[in-house]
């Protein structure tokens, strides 16, 4: 295994003293906690270009570099899918959801259902986005970036993750959401170099794409589907293009986490740009973070037997993990100093992706459940109640990352996220979908949506926990064991499928007892639109991105 030079820790230096930097200036310049509005939004008056690429950042931590080139070296190379269809989705957030959400003037999500439904409706999304972000985010990045300094800098495991956490911690505490995106700007760029590099160097290592090939035809257990989008069993395409969509509108449309960015937008055009250029970034993670893990598997089976192998620089104790290696690649094929901008790239994923979710937690505590206690709480303590509530829960994160250890035993945390999200989303997905364009569906339709879909959702996630623990023994010819082992995207569209489904009966059936509705959180059919929006420069590089998805869609088919 190679090691960092002293030039590489000078470049990670460097990388670490100009985020410090942008941080500081935001913070004391530009005064971005004096208030809440532009604590926790920015002011409401960001560009295109720093919500697109924050959009992109936040998105892409440590456990898209661990999990996605983990995959490549895996053969899951369906879990590229992921990205590439989250492209398609955040043009549907610019383009249907957008709108909705800035006239509404809303600081969070929660707070859209409610004006749209009722206060049970805003009080379970902020309860279940929160645990959400507990079970997924903040312990998922705290943990893979954990990895990145055990498996790079020969750091404990543990020691890793706490100085995650400070480093992190530091700049988005006190610079809240402005900070974020101004040094998201800059660590996109940075990781994007990153993973282009270790693509570069990792091919010239092995002697070109064709070499790469030609190990993967001799040792791939089944080389015909080991690069395919569509041709594997853990992700079948039935649930790729139906279940994994229900996912994407559930992060990309309906979560805090993203939509924070563009509520921060100067007005709806602005913001529409934003999630276009997000959407184009997205088509980047198949080429600089999973091609990167397939030649890694290449070299595993040509060069370096060991190249997988993690050992403990505590106890000395051997691992042999896929989601390992990205990193090796790394310390293997890098020359001295592109390394160290290789690793800083690694870095600024993690705290890009961690500091957003620390900003978004604290947004949706802070006017979700402290404001509604205290309405008339001033501005300077909404922010300082942000900044403590961000702190419990980054403890309450790496209190839950031994259980999420045992669930990613021998590689595929990417997959644990997806799967994870997959059980909470669809009533989420539904509510909001059903919300716009459906003036019928009402409060009592969405709770009994909301509740029943978080019951069956958590409900197979324990049984598939006890499943695995050797604990519980079901049938799997039983309708029980049918939904326990069913493929995961597949019962994501179950799920969406019986939250729609509850949400229309519950809702029409007590329609007499509903409230009025505002006419402006609702999709008014047959309304003029005073734009032609098909002449439109955002109509022409949507059209570009779709086109792009389907090229790689026939590529990798």
């Amino acid at each position: 295994m190679g090691k960092l030079e002293i030039l590489d820790f000078i470049v990670i230096g460097g990388y670490f003293a100009l985020v410090f930097g942008i941080a500081w200036f935001v913070t004391v310049k530009e005064k971005s906690g004096a208030d809440s509005s532009s604590y926790f939004l920015g002011g409401r008056n960001l560009g295109w270009f720093a919500i697109g690429a924050s959009l992109f950042a936040s998105n892409i931590g440590s456990e898209h570099l661990i999990g996605l080139s983990g995959a490549g070296a895996r053969g899951a190379f369906p879990e590229a899918q992921f990205e590439i269809l989250a492209a398609l989705i955040l043009l549907l957030l610019g383009w249907v959801f957008v709108p909705f959400y800035i006239k509404s003037g809303v600081f969070t999500m929660p707070e859209f259902l409610e004006k749209r439904y009722n206060t049970g409706a805003r009080n379970y999304l902020s309860l279940i986005s929160i645990i959400s972000y507990v079970l997924t985010k903040i312990s998922f990045t705290i943990f893979a970036g954990a990895l990145v300094f055990e498996v790079l800098l020969g750091i404990p495991f543990w020691t890793g993750a706490i100085i995650t956490v400070i480093a992190t911690g530091l700049y988005t505490v006190f610079g809240g959401l402005k900070a974020v995106i101004y040094t998201d700007m800059v660590q996109s760029i940075i990781f994007i170099l990153g993973g282009a590099a270790a693509t570069y160097f990792g091919l010239q290592a092995i002697g070109g794409w064709d070499n790469v090939m030609t190990a993967i035809q001799d040792n791939a257990p089944d080389p015909d589907t080991f690069m395919s989008l569509f041709r594997n069993k853990e992700y079948p395409w039935t649930g790729v293009l139906l279940g994994a969509p229900i996912l994407g509108i559930w992060y990309w449309c309906t979560d805090q986490f993203i939509v924070q960015r563009v509520l921060s937008a100067k007005n709806i055009k602005v913001a529409k740009q934003g999630t276009i250029f997000g959407g184009a970034l997205k088509l980047l993670p198949l080429f600089i973070f999973v091609v990167p893990g397939i030649i890694a598997y290449a070299l595993s089976v040509t060069e370096f037997p060991d190249l997988f192998t993690v050992t403990n620089p505590i106890t000395g104790e051997v691992k042999t993990t896929s989601d390992a290696a990205l990193p090796a690649l790394i310390l293997r094929v890098m020359p001295v100093g592109i390394k160290g901008l290789v690793v800083a790239g690694f870095l600024a994923a993690l705290m890009s992706s961690l500091s957003s979710v620390f900003n978004s937690t604290s947004t949706l505590f802070t006017f979700d459940f402290y404001q509604k206690w205290r309405p008339k709480a001033s501005e300077r303590e909404l922010v300082n109640v942000g900044r403590i509530a961000t702190v419990i829960l980054v403890i309450v994160g790496l209190l839950w990352i031994p259980f999420m250890q045992k669930l990613t035993e021998g590689g595929g945390i990417y997959k644990y996220l997806q799967s994870v999200q997959a059980y909470i989303s669809p009533p989420i997905a539904a509510a909001f979908l059903l919300g716009i364009f459906y003036k019928k569906i009402n409060g009592k339709g969405a709770l009994a949506a909301l509740w029943t879909g978080f019951v069956l959702g958590i409900g197979r996630l324990v049984l598939e926990f006890m499943s695995q623990e050797g604990g519980l023994m079901i049938s799997e010819t039983s309708l029980l064991g049918t939904l326990v082992t069913m493929n995961f995207l597949h019962y994501a569209i179950f799920l969406f499928v019986v939250s729609v489904c509850i949400m229309i009966l519950v809702s029409l059936s007590t329609q007499k007892t509903s409230k009025e509705i505002d006419p402006t959180l609702v999709y008014q059919y047959g309304e003029k639109r005073k734009e032609n929006i098909f002449k439109t420069k955002e109509f022409v590089l949507t059209m570009l991105i779709v086109a792009a998805v389907l090229v790689m869609w026939w590529v990798f088919r």
